[in-house]
């Protein structure tokens, strides 16, 4: 039933406002397909409300109750340490024994950090290492994942799997550069990884186009090879890849051989999985940027395999158990039910939105940001959400509106599903939570719908 309340008693049904309505007609999509929540910040009244107990596919909204509870469980300055540890003894700049490096589920622990990271172990004292390089993950379970169950593609980045040592996103980036005096197709690969030889595409000419096709990759643990075709016309361009063929290990064993020896440090043995023993001494310790930078990097680029690390870290630490998705959702719950929200429609896959499975209401959704209008936290929370016709994933949206610059709205786009969901400051002044979720084959048309909903709240409320 579609109805919406006005600011005075009693509540009066209404319809839709003309521009929303007459952009879901135009789109072809149903409103029994949407569920919308709009209500004033501070208890104030429901300005518009239409299938909101709904439950509905968030898709990437569903990062808000991750950072949400994130901010208020770890606080807005915590920080991920990834630690090394040496065992045996050290004679000058020669550790007689094994190196271990835990990690705590850092989803930054992006090159240049891990480079910085590796400069404080080497300013130990430490170049040769005589033992293996042993990394404890054991802050996460070791459960199974498939990267291509959620789309078939395994080779997207946003496909990598969680881990307690992540590095640089388990991702590659090839850049592909034309030399057509040459006749030749130059690669060049980040990170650089030991013993990694990348045999580059034949170049050819014609139209661009799908490029990536052309290419023909096969990329795995002993290399990068295209055996296809690269087009002079494409110009300089990089790809990035998700090696799935890799596991975490592999891939941290390759990263750190290579800048370990660019630092001039030496390996002599393997590099395998573990955890650290209550002998083993500390020999540096890496501190992630600060949680509240860290969801900014979630929230305004929508960044999938940083709330999944964000999920399994607020279990990690509020049940100090190896964190699961699982049990990740359950504290989620948990945290939900102590605020008095009551959501027996939430599910949660992966606390990232990117999955086919989970669910939430729009009630729920909307009953979520009040709740985080008026935490402590609020203003950390606010600042990670996009900014309409400025930056993050709305920059580009409702550039020539008056609303650009006054919502903070975080998106969501799967198949079948686009939605938004923060809030607006009206011109009243009043703020309001906007909470638009629609599931539909004709979703992708959706987008003028849900602009004209921020606009009117900001010219109605």
């Amino acid at each position: 039933m579609l109805a919406i309340f006005a600011f005075t008693a009693p509540a009066i049904a209404q319809q839709l406002p003309i521009p929303v309505a007459d952009a879901l007609q135009r789109a072809q999509i149903p409103v029994s397909a949407t569920g919308i929540y709009v209500r004033e910040v501070g208890a104030g009244p429901v300005l518009l409300a239409s299938n909101e107990t709904t439950p509905l596919n968030p898709a990437s909204t569903m990062k808000l109750v991750t950072s949400d509870a994130a901010l208020e469980l770890l606080g807005p300055a915590f920080t991920w340490k990834t630690q090394a540890y040496a065992t045996g003894t050290q004679a000058g700049d020669v550790l007689r024994g094994d190196l271990y490096i835990k990690g705590s589920g850092d989803p930054k622990l992006v090159l240049e950090n891990f480079w910085l990271f590796l400069r404080r172990i080497r300013a130990r004292g430490i170049r040769e290492i005589r033992g293996d390089l042993v990394l404890d993950r054991s802050a996460f379970e070791e459960t199974p994942y498939d990267p291509a169950q959620f789309d078939g593609d395994p080779m997207k980045p946003y496909n990598v799997g969680p881990d307690a040592l992540l590095l640089n996103y388990k991702a590659l980036a090839f850049r592909f550069t034309p030399d057509e005096a040459r006749g030749v197709v130059g690669v060049t690969m980040d990170p650089p990884l030991a013993a990694y030889p990348v045999t580059a595409p034949r170049l050819s000419k014609g139209e661009c186009g799908d490029w990536h096709v052309r290419l023909h990759p096969a990329i795995d643990t002993w290399g990068a090879r295209f055996a296809g075709t690269y087009s002079a016309s494409c110009g300089e361009k990089v790809w990035y890849v998700h090696p799935y063929q890799m596991t975490h290990t592999q891939y941290f064993h390759l990263a750190f051989r290579r800048l370990w020896a660019d630092l001039g440090g030496t390996l002599k043995g393997d590099v395998k999985s573990g955890t650290v023993p209550e002998s083993a001494r500390l020999v540096a310790q890496w501190d992630s940027p600060a949680l509240a930078e860290v969801i900014r990097d979630i929230n305004k680029y929508s960044n999938n395999v940083m709330a999944r690390q964000l999920l399994l870290t607020i279990a990690a630490n509020e049940l100090n158990l190896p964190a699961n998705a699982e049990r990740g959702a359950a504290v989620l719950r948990t945290w939900l039910r102590n605020k008095g929200i009551d959501a027996p429609e939430l599910n949660v896959e992966n606390g990232s939105g990117l999955s086919r499975t989970e669910r939430i209401s729009p009630l729920t959704m909307g009953r979520m940001l009040e709740a985080a209008f008026e935490s402590p936290v609020m203003p950390e929370f606010m600042a990670s959400l996009p900014l309409a016709g400025l930056d993050g994933t709305m920059r580009m949206r409702l550039v020539n509106q008056t609303v650009a610059g006054k919502a903070h709205i975080k998106t969501g786009l799967l198949n079948e599903v686009r939605n938004i969901a923060g809030y607006v400051q009206a011109t009243s002044g009043k703020r309001y939570v906007v909470v638009f979720m629609i599931n539909h084959p004709n979703s992708l048309q959706g987008q003028e719908a849900q602009d004209a909903l921020l606009q009117w709240v900001y010219e109605r409320g």
